[in-house]
């Protein structure tokens, strides 16, 4: 237990990290699984078949992807029963993150380099489930011997060699990537909530101040840990340029099924204890001249827009800078006020917000891309969008195909898919 830990868990949190009861009768034991790791083979060399075979193999495990998942991980947990800890009391939403890692380390496999920064966002982030090096071979075991099980005549020597070499040199990145990692920074902050403030029945503004210096890029993520939710860790912005005083805003809004954003929301106060992973993300400015910028945020992707503001009002960055504020009904537009402000201050800030289902509204009305479109072409400003995949989709379309702005000058989040690269282990 990490010697701070009776200060961070309640003594109200159940002990979800002990093993399930066991279960009456004999259990058979385990087949018997791959040496641990293998060598770690440079991408391109052993045989030239191999990523034909690997793609061979996912095909046929296809059908029985459900099966292979929860085989893979009885594997891994009779064999180190110790590993369950690691991860979160629920099982579903894991299965399906790691059939997704699986899938894009396969059909991959022809160019593998090509993720090897996936590969290194992993290793880094499972720092903070307390992975280490030797646990790989493990979890390579259990995958290759899941995929014998489900891979019927498709599985034979060769294709179990390119595996196993696939394998071992995806776990040398994400071990080589961890390792550097932790010569700069802890796995996680422990952080205590200094504000909590409501602004609606499903939307929080949380203040929090971690217990050592975090360091991060105006526009990024952190991960956050709730104690009561244990391993389950999901991901929320910045919606502040670095302070002083090291603290952070998060806005969370409470999603029905949420585990940790309804923990937040409605169970957190002022004096609780979180832990924050490490800051990831790239809605972040590429360089420090900017002489037009575009955000626009919808929703809670307020959050690190309103970072990426603060950052060019602290810099005096941007010579001009339109930011559209999106929701369905004006009482969603939860913090609004403080942009506006800020425009109060800076004319080189023009702040609009938006409502799209809301017709008695005294403003702009409509969806973001259409707004957008009447405002302006847009083609000499650097783009930032941060909301939901539909919004975010629908808005770059409209900006490239219609508006004339270069791809290139957009930078974009999608608060539904953010950071999947972070989610193959635990519930992030």
């Amino acid at each position: 237990m990490n010697s701070n830990q009776a200060q961070y868990w309640p003594a109200d949190v159940p002990p979800a990290d002990q093993a399930p009861a066991p279960v009456p009768g004999p259990i058979p034991p385990p087949p018997a699984l791959p040496p641990a790791l293998p060598p770690a083979l440079p991408p391109g060399s052993g045989d030239p078949l191999g990523p034909r075979l690997i793609q061979e193999s996912l095909a046929a495990v296809a059908p029985m992807a459900d099966d292979l998942v929860s085989h893979f991980y009885a594997l891994l947990f009779i064999d180190r029963p110790d590993l369950r800890a690691m991860f979160p009391p629920m099982m579903d939403a894991q299965r399906d993150r790691l059939l997704a890692a699986l899938l894009r380390l396969g059909t991959g496999a022809h160019d593998p380099e090509a993720h090897r920064e996936f590969l290194r966002q992993l290793g880094r982030d499972h720092r903070k489930y307390g992975v280490l090096p030797e646990h790989y071979a493990a979890v390579g075991g259990a995958l290759i011997g899941a995929l014998a099980r489900y891979s019927g005549d498709r599985w034979n020597a060769p294709t179990r060699d390119a595996w196993t070499a696939l394998y071992g040199w995806a776990a040398g990145v994400m071990i080589d990537a961890a390792e550097q990692d932790a010569a700069a920074s802890p796995p996680w902050w422990d952080a205590r909530i200094v504000a909590h403030e409501h602004r609606g029945p499903d939307i929080a503004i949380i203040t929090v101040a971690p217990d050592r210096p975090l360091p991060y890029r105006p526009g990024q993520h952190v991960t956050v840990e709730t104690p009561w939710w244990p391993r389950v860790w999901r991901h929320y912005s910045i919606a502040n340029a670095p302070r002083a005083d090291g603290l952070l805003e998060l806005h969370v809004r409470a999603l029905p099924a949420g585990w940790v954003s309804q923990a937040l929301v409605h169970r957190a106060h002022v004096g609780d204890h979180i832990r924050l992973g490490p800051a990831r993300g790239a809605l972040v400015m590429r360089g420090e001249s900017l002489r037009r910028a575009l955000c626009i945020a919808g929703g809670t992707g307020l959050a690190p827009i309103k970072a990426l503001v603060e950052h060019m009002a602290q810099r005096q960055l941007a010579h001009q800078a339109y930011v559209f504020i999106g929701a369905r009904h004006s009482s969603e537009l939860y913090d609004v006020r403080s942009l506006a402000l800020m425009s109060e201050m800076y004319s080189w800030l023009h702040v609009v917000p938006t409502v799209s289902d809301e017709h008695s509204f005294d403003g702009a009305r409509g969806t973001l891309p259409d707004i957008i479109a009447r405002y302006g072409t847009w083609h000499d400003h650097d783009v930032f969008i941060s909301g939901s995949s539909a919004m975010v989709r629908a808005t770059t379309s409209r900006l490239t195909l219609d508006l004339g702005v270069a791809p290139g000058r957009l930078l974009t989040e999608s608060l539904d898919t953010v950071s999947q690269g972070e989610r193959a282990l635990g519930a992030g």
